[in-house]
């Protein structure tokens, strides 16, 4: 990945601003620009545009790929395409842009499920010797911390070029989030792993007592 590239993903993870005429969207007019690594481009489309045609279906967007410079403009169909829809086809173009393959991207279509990215260079001296360290202590030995953290916090995390991404609810991506900060400081994976664990069981109890309180609370 170039540095334009980096450039791109790092501008392109910011809220964009979107134009809309009384309440809709506007098909021709209303476009988010994204740019993604020309490598990532044939994940995108997939074969023969498969993967394409369903992010579009299932979000009523227009998406137009620029194979050649990795820009990738996403439209509503209709005016009648909802923002959040246009908003989960830009996080997924960029989870995929982030090195997550579509099948782990298309789970941010679920309306629960936010897209966290780390930018390693922003932790980490500018050495390539002191990010490829990092990066080892993220993905462990035969990738055992990512699928450790990512077991016990239900996310998805990719360890892509210079970025940290993670999907996952809000409460669980942020402790992952919060264990890779921890693992990026040198942290041990050990005292990482307990953080992780007492975090998530504070999560789980508490949406328990949410759901009896839904459940058999008076209204």
């Amino acid at each position: 990945m170039n540095l334009e590239d980096k450039k791109s993903l790092r501008k392109n993870n910011e809220a964009p601003k979107i134009g809309v005429a009384q309440g809709y969207l506007i098909p021709g007019v209303t476009r988010l620009y994204i740019k993604i690594p020309l490598e990532r481009i044939g994940a995108l489309i997939g074969k023969g545009g498969e993967t394409l045609k369903k992010l579009m279906e299932q979000t009523q967007t227009k998406i137009t790929v620029d194979e050649v410079n990795g820009t990738v403009i996403v439209e509503p169909q209709t005016p009648q395409t909802r923002v959040l829809d246009l908003m989960k086809a830009r996080d997924i173009i960029l989870a995929i842009g982030y090195g997550f393959s579509p099948e782990r991207a298309f789970r941010l279509l679920e309306d629960d499920q936010i897209l966290i990215v780390i930018d390693l260079k922003q932790y980490v001296k500018p050495s390539e010797n002191h990010l490829t360290r990092v990066k080892g202590r993220l993905i462990g030995e035969d990738g055992k911390a990512r699928k450790n953290l990512e077991e016990m916090t239900g996310t998805e995390i990719s360890i892509y070029d210079d970025y940290v991404a993670v999907i996952g609810d809000y409460e669980s991506a942020n402790i992952a989030r919060e264990a890779i900060l921890m693992l990026i400081d040198g942290r041990q994976h050990s005292t990482v792993y307990k953080y992780v664990d007492k975090a998530m069981r504070q999560i789980r109890r508490s949406r328990m007592v949410s759901l009896w309180e839904r459940e058999y609370m008076p209204k």
